[in-house]
């Protein structure tokens, strides 16, 4: 009914939108599919169009520029009106009366394309035999183009659309809700939790810290809305993925003897096939669905060959592991004890030139000596300013990033930490820089983690030292918040490393060798960073806040162990009294989170992980308060 209203409202009615010399347009009252609700606001619309009808009307008897159906025009000729003032007048008339046009022409424009499959396809299902006959020739005729659309698409990689009449478009997809806006934060406080934080401490809710999780924008995407909706989704994102990666290896330049085809120089086969298809008085959704499975097979296999066995996936799933996620360990132990002077205080312009001076010294220090490797890996450190220089650099020849907001500069070098790995061809469809930023974040926290670990264990030598000495009250509540805090941290680090790393990687491998097709590759990838993510806690906003606090916590006793070696003085007690009082706090509320994770059975994660703190109900019998003593 949209192409009958736009048309009445253009000045051509018909059955549905009538006319009549009195009322103008009106829809028809002989049509039982239409609420009075309906009617009402169509009617509300002819109104407006029959304006516009009188208007043209009045134009085309002054000046003969537009010319209407004469079955509606409702005046006798007025031939008493003339002059050249009046026909000045009905030329501006018909200058306002464009936007209305364009409107409508708009308006038109966006239900075209393969829509008109769809508008063909829904009256050719009526019981009338001549009509249906007639209307099944005109879309086999229409499906004429679509058959060559994908033909192109999905064996050449060429997107044939000037009109953007296609279901398949560049560009990324606009479908994507926006995301609501975070609430306010609030302190997390022991002494009478609000209610928001009630709520989250009892739903648990995953977030998505700034689009963490949300999927990465594709060079194509589908216009659902020019589907047809007899052609299921699913088989539109298969033929999607087909043209991606057709386009990919069209695209790439590669020595045909490595990448070869990717259709295994079946492209005459399935173009015979497409061709088959075209020649169908009527379509079939089997011999469609069946053909594009049969192409997206071969897509599918050839890419599992090429990156499995020949680019080496599980090896560079390895290097992801051994570098995004800790998996060397000795190899940052080495990097926190050679960088820690470093990036103790805000970056400047040289921090990441120094900080890769210690990661290749770090390196060969435990032997990793690979120069194929390490020209791959790359240290990136943010500072203010980093920005304007890199734009100013940008002028011969490149393009500019974007203009962004200024941001706050990183309190520390840790802070402003990332890894940056220079993937190769074709495994860049697997790692794509949003994947590697999300990566990125796992790989801060986790790097967090190990610091604070390494400094706590910093300060347990020193304890050894002086542990010959005599000893007051302040340095045995200082050396008990240490165990106490070490107690935690490694507790916390074991199952970051063991249950969730090791156990998801394992999962992952397996997962991958169980397949020949990369589809199932990439989506058993998307699933394990997604649980990494998850799984971490870097999800979940009230354990990660409590976990970052708790970690700033046992930073900052470091601190004061480290730069009072001696007893502490009045000064030194009241900060450690401070810290005792926080870690307790905070120590209490992670119990609070796990126990009541535990009571409602809700997380696994997070259960396993009380696991590793309560084996032995200790926490439980301290009232899940650790560090709770007096000076």
């Amino acid at each position: 009914m949209i192409h009958e209203l736009l048309l009445a409202l253009s000045g051509y009615p018909g059955t549905i939108f009538t006319w009549n010399k009195r009322n103008g347009l009106q829809v028809s009252q002989d049509l039982p599919f239409l609420h009075p609700s309906e009617t009402s606001v169509l009617n509300r619309l002819c109104k407006m169009g029959t304006d516009y009808v009188r208007f043209t009307e009045f134009i085309e008897q002054h000046t003969g520029h537009v010319h209407q159906q004469e079955h509606y025009s409702s005046q006798p000729s007025q031939t008493g009106l003339h002059g050249i003032y009046l026909r000045a007048f009905c030329t501006g008339l018909n200058s306002m009366l464009q936007p209305y046009r364009q409107a409508l022409l708009d308006l038109e424009k966006e239900i075209h394309g393969c829509q008109i499959l769809e508008t063909v396809y829904k009256h050719s299902c009526g019981g009338l035999p001549p009509v249906r006959m007639a209307l099944e020739k005109i879309l086999a005729v229409c499906h004429g183009v679509m058959y060559k659309q994908l033909a192109a698409w999905m064996l050449h990689g060429l997107l044939l659309d000037q009109s953007e009449e296609f279901f398949v478009k560049q560009g990324p997809s606009a479908g994507g809700a926006t995301a609501a806006q975070e609430e306010e934060e609030e302190d997390l406080g022991i002494g009478g939790l609000s209610g928001k934080q009630l709520r989250e401490l009892q739903d648990l809710r995953l977030i998505e810290e700034e689009n963490m999780l949300a999927p990465s924008l594709q060079q194509f995407s589908l216009r659902v809305e020019m589907l047809p909706s007899y052609i299921p989704v699913r088989v539109a994102e298969k033929i999607l993925f087909v043209g991606e990666s057709v386009q990919m290896f069209e695209n790439h330049n590669q020595s045909p003897s490595r990448a070869g085809s990717i259709l295994k120089h079946q492209e005459d086969m399935f173009a015979a096939e497409l061709h088959r298809l075209k020649q169908q008085p009527l379509f079939s959704l089997v011999d469609f669905e069946n053909l594009v499975d049969g192409i997206r097979s071969t897509v599918a296999e050839h890419l599992w060959t090429l990156m499995v066995e020949e680019s080496d996936l599980l090896g560079q799933l390895k290097i992801i592991k051994d570098f995004y996620l800790l998996g060397r360990g000795e190899l940052y132990q080495v990097f926190i004890d050679l960088a820690q002077h470093m990036l103790k205080t805000p970056p400047s312009a040289v921090t990441e030139h120094d900080v890769n001076v210690a990661f290749q010294q770090a390196a060969h220090k435990v032997l990793l000596d690979d120069d194929n490797l390490l020209p791959l890996l790359h240290l990136t450190v943010d500072y203010q300013g980093k920005e304007s220089k890199e734009a100013s650099g940008n002028r011969e020849g490149t393009t500019p990033p974007q203009e962004t907001s200024p941001r706050e500069a990183p309190p520390t070098g840790w802070a402003a930490l990332g890894l940056a790995y220079k993937v190769q061809w074709p495994l860049h469809i697997l790692f794509t820089p949003a994947v590697l930023e999300k990566y990125n974040v796992v790989f801060r926290y986790l790097l967090s983690v190990r610091r604070v670990q390494s400094e706590l264990q910093h300060c347990w030598a020193l304890q050894m030292q002086r542990k010959h000495l005599k000893s007051n009250q302040t340095d045995a509540v200082k050396w008990r918040l240490r165990n106490h805090m070490a107690f935690l941290v490694d507790n916390l680090q074991y199952y970051l490393q063991v249950d969730v790393l090791e156990s998801q990687f394992s999962q992952l491998l397996q997962q991958i060798n169980a397949t020949r097709d990369f589809e199932s590759i990439r989506l058993a990838h998307d699933h394990f960073l997604s649980n990494l993510l998850a799984q971490s806690f870097i999800l979940l906003k009230p354990v990660f806040h409590c976990l970052n606090e708790i970690l700033e916590l046992c930073h900052s006793f470091c601190s004061l162990v480290s730069q009072n070696l001696g007893p502490l003085d009045e000064r030194g007690a009241a900060q450690l009294d401070i810290l005792v009082k926080g870690f307790s706090r905070q120590s209490f509320l992670l119990f609070k989170i796990l126990s009541s994770v535990r009571n409602h059975q809700i997380n696994s994660d997070l259960a396993q992980l009380l696991l590793r703190l309560d084996y032995n109900k200790y926490y439980t019998q301290a009232g899940g308060t650790l560090g709770s003593f007096g000076l």
